[in-house]
C-alpha cells in the first residue's frame, strides 16, 4: 500500500551526467526530440552527457539508480507479428518508449527481468528495422532517434587509462575497458545501423533527427574504451557520411576539430584510428582536382598527426590517407615528403622504422619532378638513418633500394645523391656491428658502381680526402690542446680533472 502511495509521488528527475539517460521527447518541435545536455569530464574533456527524461504516457516509474530514474512496462508487449499491420507503427513507439529505460549494469544482480524484457524488445525492434517494406514515418524516425539518444548519450567516467599515452605507457600493451552495458548497447547500435542503412529511411525526413547536434554526440562516442562501441560508430558514421550529403562537409570539419584538439591540445583520444579509417575512404572518393579544403586538410591535420607520441596506435591508418592524397594528386608528394622530415623522429627508433616505411609508400606514388624538388634533404635524412647504431633503423633506410621505382628515381638522380649518402655507406661498410646492414651496404654500393663506376671512383677519392682533411683537423686541435695544457703546467693526463 505504501509503495503504491510513494509511487504516484512525482520523481525528481536526475541532474545531467549524472545517469545514462540523455534525451527528452518533444512533441511540438520533432528536430528537438531529445536534449542532452554537455557535461565537462575532470581534465577538461567533454563528452555527452545525460539530459532529463519525462516518462512517456502509459509506462510506469521504476526505482532511481545512480540519479537515473528508470521507465518500465508493467507487461509484457505483444510481438509484431500478433498485431495487424495498421497497429505496428503504434506498438513500434511503445516497444521504442520500453527500450529508453536505463539499467545499472555495474551490478549484474539488479532488474534481471527487466534487463531481459528490454533485450528482447530490442531484438524486436532490429528485426523490425530489417524487414520493413516501406518507407519509415517520421514517427518512427522520431522514436528511433529518442531511443538511440538515451541509451547512448551517455557520461564516461574518467578512467587511470586516460593519461598513460601521455606517460610514454605502451596502450598497445593494455587491455580495453569493455563496457558492462555492451549486452544492451550493441543491439541498439544494430538497430540504429540497419536503421541508417536502409533503403526506406528517407535522408530529406530523416535529417531533422539526425542533425548537427545529433552527429557531434555520435563523435563524442569514438573516444569510448571499449573498440567494440568504436567499431561500430565507425560503421555508422561512414553511413551516415554517405546517406546524408547534406552533412558531408559538416562532418569533416567536426573530425578535424578532434584532431586539432588532439595533436595540439591534448594528445589522448582513443578513436584517432577509427576516424582515420573513415577518411580513408572518404579521401579515396575525392574527385579531381582536389579542392584547396582537402590540400589544407592534408598539411593543416593529416601530417601533423605525426608528431603525438601515440602515433603507433593510428600509424597504418594515417599513412594510407597520405598516400590517397599522394595518389590522387602527384604533386603532393613533396610537401608530404618535407612534412614527414619535419616531424622525423630524433630518438625514438620504433618510430624511425614507421617513418620509413611510410616514407616508402609515398616515394613509390611519387614523379620524377616531385621527387627533385626535396631529394636533397630526403637523402641526408635517408643517410643518417642509414648509420643508425640501432639496426633495424639502418636495415629499413637500406631496404629502400630494393623497391624498383624508388631504385629508378635514384639512378636518373645518382649524381646528386650519391656524393650525399656515400659517407654513410663506407661508414656502414668499413664499421658497422651489424652483419646484416653491412651486407645491405654492400649491395646498395655496387648498384651505385655498377651504374657508374667512374663517378664512384670520384665520390670515393673526395671520402678519402675529406677523411684525410679531418684526421689532419683532429692531430691539429689535440696538439694545440696539448701546448695550452703544457703552458697551464697541467701534468698530461690530467686536464679531465
Amino acid at each position: 500500500m505504501i509503495k503504491q502511495i510513494l509511487g504516484r509521488l512525482p520523481k525528481k528527475t536526475g541532474k545531467a551526467g549524472d545517469g545514462r539517460d540523455a534525451a527528452t521527447g518533444n512533441g511540438n518541435d520533432p528536430s528537438n526530440s531529445y536534449s542532452v545536455a554537455r557535461s565537462v569530464e575532470p581534465g577538461g574533456n567533454k563528452r555527452a552527457g545525460n539530459g532529463e527524461y519525462q516518462a512517456p504516457a502509459g509506462l510506469g516509474s521504476g526505482p532511481a539508480m545512480n540519479g537515473t530514474v528508470v521507465y518500465h512496462s508493467n507487461e509484457p508487449l505483444p510481438a509484431f507479428k500478433d498485431v495487424p499491420v495498421s497497429e505496428k507503427q503504434s506498438l513500434f513507439v511503445r516497444k521504442a518508449t520500453l527500450c529508453c529505460a536505463v539499467y545499472d549494469f555495474a551490478d549484474p544482480t539488479k532488474n534481471l527481468k527487466e534487463k531481459e524484457m528490454k533485450r528482447q524488445t530490442l531484438m524486436e525492434l532490429v528485426d523490425y528495422v530489417t524487414s520493413a517494406n516501406g518507407k519509415f514515418s517520421e514517427v518512427i524516425m522520431l522514436e528511433i532517434s529518442k531511443m538511440v539518444a538515451i541509451n547512448l548519450f551517455r557520461s564516461s567516467n574518467p578512467t587511470p587509462r586516460e593519461n598513460k599515452a601521455m606517460e610514454g605507457v605502451d596502450m598497445e600493451e593494455e587491455e580495453p575497458l569493455m563496457d558492462p552495458a555492451w549486452s544492451h548497447l550493441q543491439i541498439v547500435y544494430e538497430v540504429f545501423l540497419r536503421f541508417v542503412a536502409s533503403q526506406e529511411t528517407d535522408a530529406k525526413l530523416a535529417k531533422r533527427y539526425i542533425d548537427h547536434s545529433f552527429i557531434l554526440r555520435l563523435l563524442d562516442l569514438f573516444d569510448s574504451e571499449d573498440p567494440r562501441e568504436r567499431d561500430y560508430l565507425k560503421t555508422i558514421l561512414h553511413r551516415i557520411y554517405g546517406k546524408f550529403m547534406v552533412h558531408r562537409p559538416f562532418i569533416r570539419k567536426a573530425i578535424n576539430n578532434i584532431f586539432y584538439r588532439f595533436i595540439f591540445e591534448t594528445e589522448k583520444h582513443n578513436g584517432v584510428a577509427e576516424l582515420l579509417e573513415i577518411l580513408g575512404s572518404i579521401i579515396n572518393g575525392f574527385a579531381l582536382p582536389l579542392k584547396e579544403e582537402h590540400k589544407l586538410f592534408l598539411l593543416r591535420v593529416l601530417v601533423p598527426l605525426h608528431k603525438p607520441k601515440s602515433v603507433a596506435m593510428y600509424h597504418q591508418q594515417l599513412s594510407y590517407c597520405i598516400t590517397q592524397f599522394v595518389e590522387k594528386d602527384c604533386k603532393l608528394a613533396d610537401t608530404v615528403i618535407r612534412g614527414l622530415l619535419k616531424y622525423w623522429p630524433i630518438t625514438n627508433s620504433s618510430k624511425e622504422v614507421m617513418f620509413l616505411g611510410e616514407l616508402e609508400e609515398v616515394l613509390e606514388a611519387t614523379q620524377l619532378a616531385e621527387f627533385q624538388r626535396c631529394m636533397v634533404p630526403l637523402f641526408r635524412q635517408i643517410a643518417h638513418s642509414m648509420n643508425s647504431s640501432h639496426f633495424q633503423v639502418a636495415e629499413r633506410a637500406l631496404f629502400l633500394w630494393n623497391n624498383d621505382h624508388i631504385e629508378n628515381l635514384i639512378k636518373q638522380n645518382y649524381k646528386v645523391i650519391l656524393p650525399i649518402i656515400f659517407p654513410a655507406l663506407e661508414r656502414n661498410a668499413r664499421g658497422h656491428w651489424n652483419q646484416a646492414v653491412r651486407s645491405l651496404t654492400l649491395n646498395v654500393r655496387k648498384l651505385f658502381s655498377d651504374h657508374d663506376s667512374a663517378f664512384f671512383g670520384e665520390c670515393m677519392q673526395k671520402f678519402d680526402d675529406d677523411e684525410l682533411r679531418q684526421e689532419e683537423s683532429t692531430s691539429k686541435r689535440e696538439a694545440l690542446w696539448k701546448r695550452l695544457e703544457e703552458m697551464g703546467g697541467i701534468p698530461n693526463g690530467k686536464s679531465s680533472q
